[in-house]
């Protein structure tokens, strides 16, 4: 006698074949992207176990209900593991942007989100001076720190970090016409030495391969920044910076030179610096000491050629991309006359003097 229909659509073969179609159908639908599994993988990889872990490190606090903190773990790192190649992204190279900040500008913050480079291999770090201007700053980086950090996956970033300097800055004034007087360079560039090391030897971290400086008046850069300047593998090596500014003759947006502490040497500068004072400094860009350097901001030209490098001996900091090797060997930013120089440009002549050499890319350009 033949099987009726419904006992047929009853077999246990078939309703097993079913029920695993459907918990197929549901692990499909359920289960994460590759794109937010890497990503995962990656932060629970760096992601920081223990209060004193590197502050470069994601710590995510224990839950109340996990009972008493493990104690602090002893960690290896091996930093010969470390790689600084033509294509950080491929080697999941991990890049710590610092930048003093005085005055938040949003076209600073809109700018870094922008950034290509994965932002869960880029962690954040920022040192703001404890003032009027510095409170106002720290409540408007927070703001959005907030939203970023609560937004989109893929806009986070890996870590943050925010510094309060512990000295008072020698210009409470942050006027553009004030901040460059000649008179007053020693001095401000003195504190932002001790503003810049303090920033970088509190929180560079034993997986950082790569340390951008970037300024706080920085708001446009191209997106693949990191990437392109990290592909010509050098040690030390800066854009080119530009200011926007409205040309009255023209009747137009136009761009001017601004950075002038990128440049090659002149015999004419060493000749002044032989007859100085211990603790005198050289300054480039002022009338009154006339180096006759050969600077960066004028060596731009119509080529177009962006991939352009020449080497320098003194760099400027607007935007610098230095391997995070060159500031383990001891290369800092002095807060003193080395070689009578100071600050960004006394850090390359340190840099040199370990065996590191500069360069900088005149037609690669970014701007304030």
């Amino acid at each position: 006698m033949p099987t009726t229909r419904s006992l047929r659509r009853s077999n246990p073969i078939t309703l097993l074949l079913a029920a695993l179609l459907t918990l197929g159908f549901l692990v499909f639908i359920l289960s994460p992207s590759s794109a937010a599994t890497a990503r995962a993988k990656v932060k629970n990889a760096s992601a920081a176990v223990h209060p004193l872990s590197p502050p470069t490190s994601p710590f995510r606090k224990q839950s109340p209900k996990a009972g008493a903190r493990a104690p602090p773990p002893v960690v290896h790192y091996h930093l010969n593991n470390l790689t600084t190649s033509t294509s950080p992204v491929e080697g999941k190279e991990t890049v710590l942007i610092l930048t003093p900040l005085a005055r938040f500008y949003q076209g600073y913050w809109d700018n870094l989100l922008k950034l290509s480079y994965p932002h869960e291999l880029i962690a954040l770090g920022f040192i703001i001076p404890k003032s009027r201007d510095g409170n106002a700053a720290t409540a408007a980086l927070q703001a959005e720190i907030s939203k970023t950090q609560s937004g989109p996956e893929a806009k986070r970033f890996a870590s943050i970090t925010i510094l309060r300097q512990d000295f008072d800055p020698p210009i409470q004034s942050q006027d553009e016409g004030e901040r460059h007087k000649i008179e007053n360079q020693k001095a401000r560039r003195a504190s932002m030495s001790r503003a810049r090391n303090s920033l970088l030897f509190t929180i560079l971290g034993p997986s950082t391969a790569w340390v951008l400086w970037l300024d706080s008046d920085i708001v446009e850069t191209p997106p693949t920044l990191i990437q392109d300047l990290a592909s010509h593998d050098k040690p030390i090596i800066v854009p080119n910076c530009f200011q926007r500014y409205y040309d009255n003759e023209q009747k137009a947006m136009s761009i001017r030179p601004y950075d002038f502490n990128s440049w090659i040497d002149s015999q004419t500068a060493q000749e002044i610096g032989a007859k100085m004072g211990y603790d005198d400094i050289l300054l480039e860009g002022y009338k009154d000491m006339a180096t006759y350097r050969t600077l960066m901001a004028y060596m731009k030209d119509d080529t177009g050629d962006d991939t352009r490098i020449q080497e320098l001996d003194g760099v400027g900091g607007t935007a610098l991309l230095v391997k995070a090797e060159v500031h383990r060997d001891g290369a800092m930013f002095p807060p003193f006359a080395f070689y009578h120089l100071i600050e960004t440009e006394g850090f390359a002549k340190m840099a040199n003097r370990l065996g590191w050499h500069s360069w900088g890319l005149p037609n690669y350009l970014v701007s304030l």
